[in-house]
Parts: structure tokens; C-alpha cells; sequence
């Protein structure tokens, strides 16, 4: 642990330097100290960039509202220096902005700074630009990755410290993080990864933000870096603290699951996450933060593979920042129960005691006399009546019952005192006239329209340099094959294809989360002599975590026409010709004032099997004050812009197994929207139809006190 004495000279020179009044921040075995006193803390995750300005303040006041003392964030490497040296911290990336409104509303705040963050956003959190810098090899010891990392990390902590934000300068920022889950990836580094993990501490804590660092999921966090658990169940999980001088904290306590195209909503019970949040304190736990406590939209193209545009909607705050009941009352009802008797879990002794074959306590005691029990049936199926200092208690199935002065229970996690809801979805307008449409259609490229040529299948990403979801494939050939009947084989490692013989729709394919690459193969129709393939592949988020980021492929592995196993053409080292992104978004149709003569917008033509079209609509502000979604569950694939800003993309033909899109209702924060002639511009892939969008208001209704289903969890790592 870092000495006394530099802890003292950092803090000094920080309240020197800004003049605020210090707030000294540590820690001891038991719990972070601030001022000196020990706390148990309740923090909640909530992402400036998932969220617009206009809602921080409001979402923080619900956040507070429901017992939560801290805010943790990421912070977003790729949104805040799009290319190296040049920073963005405006609109939704004001990081400084957030953090003051957390201070504003008197709760503390956990900088995730990372620089990797993965949380299923593109490239998890690293800026694109960083893969071609030469010689690189991601989040290992490697001295170009170091230098970048580095020079971000010094960037966000020199930022927070110019505008007074850390504690011992009066601001709200108790905690950072440095790297993220690296011991998922350890292995694969070999000696270079220990040598990493200590240069990583050492930076950061060098840094000397006079507060303490964690490394989430290390266990070998390197003093004085306090190593943190992530997942459902840390207080089964959890080995503890690498040294009797660190606290035990709780990073990321799963409040559901991130959801991807094709896969249903994870649906955790507030019964579950109260029992498991009452363990990990029993266990001398202290600090528990809700991943996600509001998990917002990944607006614009900022999901990594496969995952949809609402993030951890099953949060304690919805998509849309409204209350998710009962999982918000609950939680809220809980914290009020552990502060009650804080002072004594964090002063007492504590014993565990067994009451029976699946029952145990906890028990807290102080020399003056104060006394906390924690009473917990393991069993799921059944009441069980327990005899604690000569009383009876039944204990209901999968529960703890919480006892400040160790006789009377004030809260018990299986029952759920707090109002359940549900969501209401009113339409507003629809868009079912044909009137209503104008159209752009998308042109297919021939080879010979493109100027970037290679005798080789590129790779997807290292093309596009993720300035676009979309990567056409052009080839031209001459037709010496015998057969009437040729099929087209491509086997790609991108995310989507769509394929085009002589600017004729053929079909295209998809993989999935789990399974990225596919193959397609399609009957064609060709020509003698001359012939034009296009290809376009598309990718649905850039990958987000692994070993070996920057090695990572995707796009067009192989492409054949073949006749039979005899007889074949093999297109795959053929000279292939090459556009980045789409006409429309090189144009920027979605922004009015880039349309301009350049786009020729028609009125809405035959919709039937329409290909690449972009569409655009016109539609006033509800008058009422609540959430807007956008259904567009008639539509294919593509993504939506309101008034030139990206609500996100959405895919309603990629379903679930019930039948049914992952998701139809896209948000579109208020923030967005003008009082009158809003602009919805949809890019829409193919088979989608515009008539059947609607515009809706979103609310709650109380319900009666409704239990979320017993279903199964994924088992924390």
C-alpha cells in the first residue's frame, strides 16, 4: 500500500493547487475511507455517452432517489480522440459536464477510465486509428499500445484535475479504474502480460489523482491497485482481496444482461439481486455498483457485433429512464436497510454461525453494543423456521432476512414491499401514407465505378476504418463456364451479405454472435462474356473484447462460381474493385442541409423487394412530456437519423426464438427534437416497409405486485 507520507503531499499539493478543501480518500481492510470514516457505498452504472445532457440530470435524481451514492462510468477512448491529438468533450461526450451535474446532486463518482472498457461498445472503447499505428499489439507490453494508452489515461486524469473534480480537491471522483477484465485474456500474453499489468498500475497510480486505483477481475493487482470482482454472484464467487489491507468491492453487479440481434431480454429478479447484494455485504463486502443502474441507447453506430441499440433496458432505469419496477424499490428499500445499521457492519466483529443444513448467519457485533444479523436460507424451494438467540424466524425460499439490532427483521430480500409496473406504448402519429414518403434509392456499384482496386479479398475493417457500417465487393469477369446452372459461393467473416450479379438481386446471409462467418450459396443467372458481381458486406458493430484485438478479420474469405465439383471458377485472388460506405452516407441525406441538389428524393415508389432505399418523412413533437420511440417493426435492416442524428441501427427481420424481432421500439431522445418539422430519415437494406412505422409516447403504469419469473442466470465469471 502506498505510504502515509505520499498520500499526505498528493492530497496537499491538489488543494494547493485548485484550493478547494481537501477530502481525504483511502482505505483500510474493511472499506474505502473518506475523511477518514468508513463507508459502505451503493453505486450505479450510468454512461454519459448512452445518454444525452438532457436527461443526466434526471436520471442522476432517480439514481440518488433509489439509495445510490455513487455514479461509476466508463470513459470512451474512441468518441473523445477520433484521431489522434484532436479531443472531443461536447454534446453527449462532456465528460466534465457529467461529473459536475454527479457533484450538483451531492453523490460521488467511479471513473472507469480503462482505457479498454469492452462494454459491448465498437471496438471496445478503442479509437479505430490505433490499429494501424505500426508495430502495435493491444493491452500488452508493448511500448507503441503504452504510449497511446498512456497519453489518454494522462489526458482524462489532467482534464478531471484542471476542473477540481478529483476528492481531494472538493470534487466528487472517489475511485478509478485502470484496464478492464484483463485477467479474461491474461494467458494468451504470456510473461509480457504480469510485466504489463505492474506498468499499468504504476502509470496510473503515478498519476497521483489522490485517489485510490482498482483493476476489476485481477487478482494480481499490483499494490497499492485494489483488485474488484465483476459478475452476479460475488459473494459466492468473489476470492477476496489480494491483501488483508484491501476492502472488498463489487464492480459490476449484473442487473441483467446485454442483449444481441436474435436474442431474447434477460430477465433478473429484484428478489435476486437483493439476495446476492445482502450476501456480498454479510460477507464483509462494502461497496456494490449496478451494472447496469440505467444502460441507456447506443446511438449512432457505437454497439459492438451484434448487439441491439437498447443496452441493459431490464435495468433498474429503463432504456428511456424510467422507473423499472419492482427492481428499482426493491434495491432502494435494501440500501435503506444496510445504512440503517452501517456504522455497525463496519465497526462490529463478524461471526458466522450455521442454522441448519442449507441456513447460516452473519453476525456484526460492537463492543458498546450495537449488533447486525444477516439470516440465509439457501434453500430455493422451501420456508424454513430457524432459531437464532432464542427466537424463531422463518425464513422464505433463497433469502436473507436483515436484522439491524439482531432481533427485529426489517427487510428480507424474497419479499418485495415495492409496486410493480409496466410499460405503455401509445402511438402518437403513424406514417402510413404513401404521401408522407419520398425515397433515395441506392445505386448498386459495378467495378468499373469504383477507383480503389486490389488483386485480394481485403479485410473489412482495416478498409473501411470504421467510417461506415458498409464495404462493397466489385468484380468483373468474363463467363467461360459450360453449365446453365452456376452457383455462386462466398464464405465471409463479416457480419451481413448482400450479393448483386449484372445489378440484380441474388440474396444474401448473416451470421450471428456466437457465429460470425456463413456462407451463401446462391443460383445465379450470368451472362456470356462480361460479367458484374457486387457484393456488399456490412458489419453490425466491430468486436469488443478478446486477446489480439488488432488481428481480428472480417469481410469476404472466398468467392466461387461453380458448375460442379469439376468444374469451377475460383474469384477469390481476382482483381476486386472497392467503395467504402454507401452513396447516401458520403452525401449525408440525413442531414437537410447536405441534401441539397446533389440528392435526387422522389416520391415512394413500389416498396416490394426494394433494395438499399432511403427514406425520409416529416412529423411534429407529441405535446406531452414523455419518452418517444420510433416503432419500426415493419422495417428490414438498416439505421434511422432524426433531424441528422442517428437514433441507432436497427434489424427487425433478425429474430428470436419465438418469432418475434430483439427489438422494434428505438428511442429517440427528446433532446432530438424540435418543436415542428422533424425529419426521420430510415436506410433501409431491403424488405422493409416505411407505411407501417409509427411514432409513440412511452410510459409506466402501476401494477399490482407482480413477480419477475424464476429463471435461470448465466453463472458469473
Amino acid at each position: 500500500m502506498e505510504s502515509k507520507w505520499w498520500r499526505r503531499w498528493s492530497l496537499l499539493a491538489l488543494v494547493i493547487i485548485v484550493g478547494a478543501e481537501a477530502s481525504d480518500v483511502t482505505y483500510d481492510g474493511r472499506s474505502l475511507l473518506i475523511d477518514g470514516q468508513r463507508k459502505i457505498l451503493f453505486s450505479g452504472s450510468i454512461h454519459y455517452p448512452r445518454s444525452t445532457p438532457q436527461m443526466w440530470p434526471s436520471l442522476i435524481a432517480k439514481a440518488k432517489e433509489g439509495g445510490i451514492d455513487v455514479i461509476q462510468t466508463y470513459v470512451f477512448w474512441n468518441v473523445h480522440e477520433p484521431q489522434p491529438g484532436q479531443y472531443d468533450f461536447s454534446g453527449r461526450y462532456d465528460l466534465v459536464r457529467f461529473v459536475k451535474e454527479v457533484q450538483a446532486q451531492g453523490l460521488y463518482i467511479t471513473l472507469r477510465i480503462g482505457p479498454f472498457i469492452e462494454s459491448e461498445w465498437t471496438y471496445g472503447g478503442f479509437p479505430f486509428w490505433l490499429h494501424d499505428v505500426p508495430g502495435i499489439v493491444f493491452r500488452t507490453d508493448n511500448e507503441p499500445f503504452k504510449f497511446y494508452m498512456q497519453n489518454f489515461t494522462t489526458k482524462i486524469v489532467d482534464t478531471m484535475k484542471s476542473e477540481g473534480l478529483y476528492a481531494p480537491q472538493g470534487g466528487p471522483i472517489i475511485l478509478s479504474q485502470i484496464e478492464n477484465e484483463y485477467q479474461n485474456i491474461q494467458k494468451a500474453f504470456g510473461p509480457a502480460a504480469s510485466r504489463y499489468v505492474k506498468w499499468a498500475a504504476q502509470m496510473a497510480v503515478g498519476l497521483q489523482t489522490g485517489v485510490p486505483w482498482v483493476m476489476c477481475k485481477q487478482t494480481d493487482a499490483p499494490d497499492p491497485v485494489i483488485n474488484t470482482c465483476n459478475g452476479m454472484r460475488c459473494g459466492e464467487t468473489f476470492t477476496g482481496p489480494n491483501s488483508p489491507d484491501k476492502p472488498s468491492l463489487w464492480t459490476e453487479n449484473w442487473t441483467s444482461f446485454y442483449q444481441v440481434y436474435g436474442g431474447l431480454p434477460y430477465i433478473r429478479s429484484a428478489e435476486d439481486i437483493a439476495f446476492h447484494v445482502t450476501l456480498f455485504v454479510a460477507r464483509n463486502g462494502s461497496y456494490v455498483n449496478y451494472y447496469m443502474y440505467h444502460g441507456g441507447t447506443n446511438l449512432g453506430r457505437t454497439g459492438s457485433a451484434y448487439v441491439i441499440t437498447a443496452y441493459y433496458d431490464q435495468a433498474p432505469l429503463d432504456e428511456y429512464g424510467l422507473l423499472r419496477q419492482p427492481k428499482w424499490g426493491h434495491l432502494k428499500d435494501l440500501h435503506a436497510a444496510i445504512k440503517s445499521c452501517s456504522s455497525t457492519l463496519l465497526q462490529g466483529v463478524q461471526k458466522n454461525l450455521s442454522l441448519g443444513q442449507m441456513q447460516e448467519g452473519y453476525v456484526f457485533e460492537e463492543e458498546k453494543g450495537g449488533c447486525v444479523a444477516f439470516l440465509i436460507n439457501n434453500d430455493k424451494e422451501n420456508n424454513v423456521t430457524v432459531q437464532f438467540r432464542n427466537r424463531s424466524y422463518v425464513l422464505l425460499p433463497k433469502s436473507i432476512s436483515i436484522l439491524p439490532d439482531c432481533e427485529k427483521v426489517t427487510f428480507n430480500t424474497a419479499n418485495v414491499n415495492a409496486e410493480s409496473n409496466r410499460r405503455i406504448v401509445t402511438p402518437a402519429q403513424n406514417f402510413s401514407s404513401a404521401d408522407m414518403w419520398e425515397q433515395f434509392q441506392e445505386g448498386v456499384p459495378n467495378f468499373d465505378d469504383t477507383s480503389f482496386k486490389s488483386n485480394s479479398l481485403l479485410e473489412h475493417m482495416n478498409t473501411t476504418k470504421d467510417k461506415s457500417d458498409y464495404l462493397w465487393y466489385t468484380l468483373r469477369f468474363e463467363n467461360n463456364l459450360s453449365c446453365n446452372a452456376p452457383t455462386l459461393n462466398i464464405q465471409s467473416a463479416a457480419h451481413v451479405a448482400h450479393v448483386f450479379a449484372n445489378d440484380t438481386y441474388v440474396g444474401g446471409a448473416h451470421g450471428n454472435h456466437d457465429v460470425k462467418s456463413f456462407t451463401l450459396e446462391l443460383p445465379v443467372t450470368l451472362n456470356e462474356g462480361p460479367n458484374n458481381i457486387s457484393i456488399l458486406g456490412a458489419m453490425v458493430g466491430l468486436p469488443d473484447s478478446g486477446a489480439f484485438l488488432e488481428r481480428r478479420f472480417a469481410g469476404l474469405t472466398s468467392v466461387q462460381i461453380q458448375c460442379s465439383e469439376e468444374e469451377s471458377y475460383d474469384l477469390t485472388n481476382s482483381t476486386w474493385g472497392y467503395q467504402v460506405g454507401l452513396v447516401g452516407e458520403q452525401l449525408q441525406v440525413y442531414n437537410e442541409q447536405n441534401s441539397g441538389n446533389e440528392v435526387q428524393w422522389s416520391q415512394l415508389g413500389d416498396i416490394n423487394n426494394q433494395m438499399l432505399t432511403w427514406y425520409k418523412t416529416t412529423f411534429e413533437a407529441p405535446e406531452v412530456d414523455e419518452p418517444i420511440a420510433l416503432d419500426l417493426g415493419s422495417m428490414g435492416k438498416g439505421e434511422a437519423w432524426v433531424n441528422g442524428e442517428s437514433i441507432g441501427r436497427y434489424w427487425i427481420l433478425f429474430h428470436d426464438n419465438n418469432g418475434n424481432p430483439s427489438q422494434a421500439l428505438y428511442h429517440v431522445p427528446r433532446s432530438f427534437l424540435k418543436a415542428s418539422g422533424n425529419v426521420l430519415v430510415v436506410m433501409e437494406e431491403g424488405g422493409g416497409n416505411p407505411l407501417g412505422v409509427s411514432l409513440n409516447t412511452v410510459s409506466v403504469k402501476t401494477t399490482s405486485h407482480e413477480h419477475f419469473p424464476k429463471l435461470s442466470f448465466p453463472s458469473a465469471t
